[in-house]
């Protein structure tokens, strides 16, 4: 009993975090960095027909199409979607993972503009010094 609670601890260690990776570390076959600083990442994303990825996440983005077509998101819990895209439509997608998948029988691309959350810097602490000690 207790080597299988250490193997189910070890697959849910493992697995959880391959689920909702970065979506150009696994899958480079469809995700190419264009462009990135401290603020943005811009990625070129493009499918051909009928390809589908594997379950990633992205942060706060713009998605600007570049070609016509059909995508299915499917998300963790397997609950999708389908939507329709036009070539030049910009849309505004919030954090999410998910795995899409070509439904159209030409390739698609899409103009991925990552926001990336900025950590504030730690608070400055008070200086606690008695005055005699300041200079």
């Amino acid at each position: 009993m207790r080597r299988l609670v250490l193997l189910a601890l070890f697959v849910l260690t493992v697995a959880v975090p391959v689920l909702a990776q970065d979506a150009v570390k696994v899958d480079p076959k469809h995700y190419k960095v264009e462009f990135e600083n401290r603020t943005v990442r811009v990625l070129r994303v493009k499918y051909g027909p009928h390809e589908k990825s594997v379950m990633h996440r992205h942060p706060n983005a713009v998605a600007i199409f570049q070609s016509d077509g059909r995508v299915k998101f499917t998300y963790p819990g397997g609950k999708s979607e389908e939507r329709d895209m036009k070539a030049g439509q910009a849309m505004w997608t919030p954090a999410t993972r998910h795995l899409p998948e070509n439904l159209s029988d030409t390739d698609m691309e899409v103009i991925l503009i990552e926001m990336k959350t900025r950590k504030r810097p730690a608070a400055k602490k008070p200086d606690t010094a008695p005055p005699a000690m300041k200079q």
